[in-house]
């Protein structure tokens, strides 16, 4: 049987006395769309940095495709993954196009060839070859989103993570962000976790959804679940409810 790609068990992590990850098991099959959602504070952010080895956690175990990861070379390990970051954070000094190729220009590939690649990639989210050679402050916010999810897809990773890929943007551009993610996760065959507080993004770009409240996963199940879900805290949260069992924070 082929193990999940990402998979989880028991795993903890504190900061003094808050447990923002008090014993999480969960699996993110091969090609899947997890989605994380939950309130500000609830560990989503701390998840991926768990699995990426950027947070060491307090107990638990995380595997990569079946593999212990504190067993694997951190490069080799890293080189899977594909991250876009929730303000973008691309390199203002450096053109779209050295953003973009960033990894391969890491990996000493001749910069012909890597810029080549940079603008097929920058194709597939749209942006013309023009954009190429801007800096990034020379383009719209989504235009930038563009350019960085250009950047966590270039070197065909296995795994992307989207950190709040619609953040700022207005509901039409966030509309095509949530499709040109769907879209190039497919093309890639890549499993990807996004963290969202946009239930637009959730409904557009998942295939199953997880929880986090309270250090825990309330819920898992698929996106066409959640509106029947019966959990209370799920209910509340994707109807933007103030009142129930999610206190704001104060």
């Amino acid at each position: 049987m082929t193990p999940p790609m990402i998979e989880l068990r028991g795993l903890r992590k504190s900061f003094g006395t808050n447990a923002v990850l008090d014993g999480i098991d969960l699996d993110v099959g091969r090609g899947e769309s997890l989605v994380v959602i939950g309130g500000s504070g609830s560990g989503k952010s701390v998840l991926l940095k768990c699995i990426l080895g950027l947070v060491a956690p307090d107990a638990g175990t995380i595997r990569l495709g079946g593999e212990d990861v504190t067993t694997l070379p951190r490069d080799a390990f890293l080189s899977r993954f594909g991250m876009l970051f929730q303000g973008g954070a691309l390199f203002d000094s450096l053109p779209v196009w050295q953003n973009v190729a960033f990894r391969h220009l890491k990996s000493r590939m001749p910069r012909r060839e890597a810029r080549a690649r940079a603008i097929e990639t920058l194709a597939r989210v749209g942006l013309p070859e023009r954009t190429a050679d801007l800096l990034p402050a020379e383009l719209s916010g989504g235009m930038q989103k563009r350019a960085a999810l250009a950047r966590a897809i270039a070197a065909q990773p296995e795994v992307v993570f989207l950190d709040e890929p619609t953040a700022g943007l207005d509901p039409i551009m966030a509309g095509v962000i949530n499709k040109l993610i769907r879209e190039a996760v497919t093309d890639l065959g890549a499993t990807a976790i996004t963290i969202t507080h946009d239930m637009t993004t959730v409904r557009s770009v998942a295939d199953r959804v997880a929880m986090l409240h309270g250090g825990r996963l309330r819920w898992v199940g698929p996106v066409a679940g959640i509106d029947a879900s019966g959990d209370a805290h799920l209910d509340q949260f994707i109807h933007g409810r103030a009142t129930g069992p999610i206190a704001p924070l104060r």
